[in-house]
Protein backbone atom coordinates (compact mmCIF):
# COMPACT_ATOMS: atom_id res chain seq x y z
CA UNK A 1 0.00 0.00 0.00
CA UNK A 2 1.36 3.41 -0.98
CA UNK A 3 -0.40 5.39 1.72
CA UNK A 4 2.49 7.84 2.07
CA UNK A 5 1.79 8.99 -1.50
CA UNK A 6 -1.98 9.39 -1.24
CA UNK A 7 -2.95 12.99 -2.12
CA UNK A 8 -4.59 15.02 0.62
CA UNK A 9 -7.74 15.47 -1.47
CA UNK A 10 -8.05 11.70 -1.80
CA UNK A 11 -7.52 11.19 1.94
CA UNK A 12 -10.40 13.61 2.57
CA UNK A 13 -12.71 11.41 0.46
CA UNK A 14 -11.71 8.02 1.90
CA UNK A 15 -13.97 8.32 4.98
CA UNK A 16 -16.95 8.89 2.68
CA UNK A 17 -16.15 5.74 0.73
CA UNK A 18 -15.74 3.83 3.98
CA UNK A 19 -19.15 4.97 5.21
CA UNK A 20 -20.73 3.76 1.97
CA UNK A 21 -19.04 0.39 2.42
CA UNK A 22 -20.17 0.11 6.05
CA UNK A 23 -23.76 0.80 5.00
CA UNK A 24 -23.44 -1.74 2.16
CA UNK A 25 -22.22 -4.33 4.65
CA UNK A 26 -25.22 -3.63 6.88
CA UNK A 27 -27.48 -4.34 3.89
CA UNK A 28 -25.68 -7.59 3.13
CA UNK A 29 -24.14 -6.29 -0.12
CA UNK A 30 -20.96 -8.19 -1.03
CA UNK A 31 -19.73 -6.23 -4.06
CA UNK A 32 -20.11 -2.73 -5.46
CA UNK A 33 -19.19 -1.43 -8.87
CA UNK A 34 -17.27 1.84 -9.11
CA UNK A 35 -20.45 3.43 -10.48
CA UNK A 36 -22.51 2.24 -7.50
CA UNK A 37 -19.85 3.35 -5.03
CA UNK A 38 -19.56 6.72 -6.77
CA UNK A 39 -23.32 7.31 -6.81
CA UNK A 40 -23.64 6.52 -3.10
CA UNK A 41 -20.66 8.75 -2.27
CA UNK A 42 -21.83 11.63 -4.46
CA UNK A 43 -18.72 11.38 -6.68
CA UNK A 44 -18.04 10.40 -10.27
CA UNK A 45 -16.80 6.89 -10.99
CA UNK A 46 -13.54 8.03 -12.63
CA UNK A 47 -12.57 9.93 -9.47
CA UNK A 48 -13.45 6.92 -7.30
CA UNK A 49 -11.30 4.58 -9.40
CA UNK A 50 -8.38 7.01 -9.31
CA UNK A 51 -8.69 7.51 -5.55
CA UNK A 52 -8.76 3.77 -4.88
CA UNK A 53 -5.84 3.16 -7.21
CA UNK A 54 -3.63 4.97 -4.69
CA UNK A 55 -4.38 2.08 -2.33
CA UNK A 56 -3.28 -0.40 -4.99
CA UNK A 57 -6.93 -1.45 -5.32
CA UNK A 58 -8.45 -1.73 -8.79
CA UNK A 59 -11.44 -4.04 -8.33
CA UNK A 60 -12.38 -6.84 -10.69
CA UNK A 61 -13.56 -6.06 -14.21
CA UNK A 62 -17.24 -6.89 -14.58
CA UNK A 63 -17.62 -7.48 -10.82
CA UNK A 64 -16.43 -4.37 -9.04
CA UNK A 65 -15.00 -4.09 -5.55
CA UNK A 66 -15.40 -6.63 -2.77
CA UNK A 67 -17.03 -4.58 -0.03
CA UNK A 68 -15.36 -6.20 2.99
CA UNK A 69 -11.89 -6.23 1.46
CA UNK A 70 -12.10 -2.62 0.28
CA UNK A 71 -13.36 -1.50 3.69
CA UNK A 72 -10.32 -3.15 5.29
CA UNK A 73 -7.98 -1.46 2.79
CA UNK A 74 -9.43 1.98 3.47
CA UNK A 75 -9.47 1.43 7.24
CA UNK A 76 -5.81 0.42 7.10
CA UNK A 77 -4.94 3.48 5.01
CA UNK A 78 -6.75 5.71 7.52
CA UNK A 79 -5.02 4.02 10.45
CA UNK A 80 -8.24 2.69 11.95
CA UNK A 81 -7.87 -1.02 11.18
CA UNK A 82 -7.72 -1.30 14.97
CA UNK A 83 -9.69 1.00 17.24
CA UNK A 84 -7.96 4.32 17.84
CA UNK A 85 -8.25 5.55 21.44
CA UNK A 86 -9.49 9.15 21.65
CA UNK A 87 -10.17 11.56 24.51
CA UNK A 88 -12.59 14.47 24.63
CA UNK A 89 -11.78 17.63 26.54
CA UNK A 90 -14.69 19.94 27.30
CA UNK A 91 -18.08 18.53 28.27
CA UNK A 92 -20.37 21.48 27.66
CA UNK A 93 -23.35 21.29 25.33
CA UNK A 94 -21.25 20.43 22.26
CA UNK A 95 -19.01 18.08 24.23
CA UNK A 96 -22.00 16.16 25.54
CA UNK A 97 -23.33 15.71 22.03
CA UNK A 98 -19.94 14.41 20.91
CA UNK A 99 -19.62 12.15 23.95
CA UNK A 100 -22.92 10.44 23.23
CA UNK A 101 -22.48 10.14 19.46
CA UNK A 102 -22.49 6.44 18.60
CA UNK A 103 -20.83 6.86 15.21
CA UNK A 104 -17.25 7.02 16.48
CA UNK A 105 -16.94 3.31 17.24
CA UNK A 106 -18.44 2.38 13.88
CA UNK A 107 -15.73 4.48 12.25
CA UNK A 108 -12.84 2.94 14.20
CA UNK A 109 -12.50 5.31 17.16
CA UNK A 110 -12.83 4.37 20.82
CA UNK A 111 -13.63 7.22 23.20
CA UNK A 112 -11.70 6.32 26.35
CA UNK A 113 -12.17 9.37 28.59
CA UNK A 114 -13.93 12.71 29.05
CA UNK A 115 -12.34 15.70 30.79
CA UNK A 116 -13.53 19.06 32.05
CA UNK A 117 -12.07 21.79 34.24
CA UNK A 118 -15.42 22.69 35.84
CA UNK A 119 -15.71 20.96 39.25
CA UNK A 120 -19.52 20.95 38.92
CA UNK A 121 -19.18 18.85 35.77
CA UNK A 122 -16.46 16.49 36.98
CA UNK A 123 -17.94 13.20 38.15
CA UNK A 124 -21.09 13.47 36.04
CA UNK A 125 -21.95 10.46 33.92
CA UNK A 126 -22.14 11.38 30.25
CA UNK A 127 -22.81 8.49 27.94
CA UNK A 128 -20.69 5.57 29.12
CA UNK A 129 -18.04 7.68 30.87
CA UNK A 130 -17.75 9.69 34.05
CA UNK A 131 -16.19 13.10 33.46
CA UNK A 132 -12.66 13.33 34.88
CA UNK A 133 -10.76 16.43 36.03
CA UNK A 134 -8.26 17.87 33.55
CA UNK A 135 -5.62 17.45 36.24
CA UNK A 136 -5.69 13.72 35.44
CA UNK A 137 -5.23 14.26 31.68
CA UNK A 138 -1.59 13.24 31.25
CA UNK A 139 -1.95 10.11 33.37
CA UNK A 140 -4.92 8.88 31.35
CA UNK A 141 -3.27 9.70 28.01
CA UNK A 142 -0.24 7.62 28.88
CA UNK A 143 -2.28 4.79 30.36
CA UNK A 144 -4.29 4.32 27.18
CA UNK A 145 -1.60 5.27 24.69
CA UNK A 146 -3.75 8.08 23.32
CA UNK A 147 -2.42 9.99 20.31
CA UNK A 148 -5.69 11.68 19.26
CA UNK A 149 -7.85 14.20 21.11
CA UNK A 150 -10.96 16.30 20.55
CA UNK A 151 -11.17 19.81 21.97
CA UNK A 152 -14.56 21.36 22.73
CA UNK A 153 -13.46 24.13 25.06
CA UNK A 154 -13.69 27.96 25.03
CA UNK A 155 -11.23 29.75 22.74
CA UNK A 156 -9.20 31.45 25.54
CA UNK A 157 -8.15 28.04 26.90
CA UNK A 158 -7.51 26.26 23.61
CA UNK A 159 -3.81 27.03 23.18
CA UNK A 160 -2.83 26.11 26.73
CA UNK A 161 -4.71 22.81 26.50
CA UNK A 162 -3.22 22.11 23.08
CA UNK A 163 0.26 22.64 24.53
CA UNK A 164 -0.49 20.11 27.28
CA UNK A 165 -1.74 17.57 24.77
CA UNK A 166 1.33 17.98 22.56
CA UNK A 167 3.69 17.72 25.54
CA UNK A 168 1.90 14.49 26.52
CA UNK A 169 2.48 12.93 23.10
CA UNK A 170 -0.80 13.66 21.31
CA UNK A 171 -0.11 14.05 17.59
CA UNK A 172 -3.61 14.63 16.17
CA UNK A 173 -6.19 17.12 17.45
CA UNK A 174 -9.72 17.81 16.29
CA UNK A 175 -10.57 21.26 17.62
CA UNK A 176 -14.03 22.79 17.86
CA UNK A 177 -12.62 25.88 19.56
CA UNK A 178 -13.18 28.96 17.34
CA UNK A 179 -9.52 29.97 17.37
CA UNK A 180 -6.28 29.09 15.61
CA UNK A 181 -3.80 27.16 17.74
CA UNK A 182 -0.06 26.79 17.12
CA UNK A 183 1.50 23.32 17.13
CA UNK A 184 4.84 21.76 16.10
CA UNK A 185 5.20 20.43 12.55
CA UNK A 186 4.71 16.81 13.62
CA UNK A 187 1.27 17.57 15.09
CA UNK A 188 -1.88 17.80 12.94
CA UNK A 189 -4.81 20.00 13.93
CA UNK A 190 -8.15 19.90 12.13
CA UNK A 191 -10.39 22.80 13.14
CA UNK A 192 -14.17 22.65 12.90
CA UNK A 193 -15.68 26.12 13.22
CA UNK A 194 -19.46 25.76 13.01
CA UNK A 195 -20.04 29.50 12.58
CA UNK A 196 -17.61 29.58 9.65
CA UNK A 197 -19.40 26.67 8.01
CA UNK A 198 -22.71 28.51 8.37
CA UNK A 199 -21.17 31.63 6.83
CA UNK A 200 -20.04 29.57 3.83
CA UNK A 201 -23.54 28.12 3.51
CA UNK A 202 -24.94 31.63 3.70
CA UNK A 203 -22.81 32.60 0.70
CA UNK A 204 -24.19 29.73 -1.37
CA UNK A 205 -27.71 30.48 -0.18
CA UNK A 206 -27.33 34.08 -1.39
CA UNK A 207 -26.05 32.88 -4.77
CA UNK A 208 -28.89 30.37 -5.10
CA UNK A 209 -31.44 33.05 -4.17
CA UNK A 210 -30.18 35.24 -7.03
CA UNK A 211 -30.90 32.48 -9.54
CA UNK A 212 -34.37 31.74 -8.17
CA UNK A 213 -35.49 35.34 -7.72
Amino acid sequence: MRDGHIPETTVARLPTYLQVLVEATDRGVATLSSEELAAAAGMNSAKVRKDLSYLGTYGTRGVGYEVAALAREIAQALGIAEDQPVVLIGVGNLGRALATYDGFERRGFRLVALFDADPTVVGQQVGSHAVQPTADLEVVLHRHGVAMAMLAIPAPHAQAMTDRLVDAGVRSILSFAPVHVTVPEHVTVRRVDLATELQILSFYERVAAQFTA
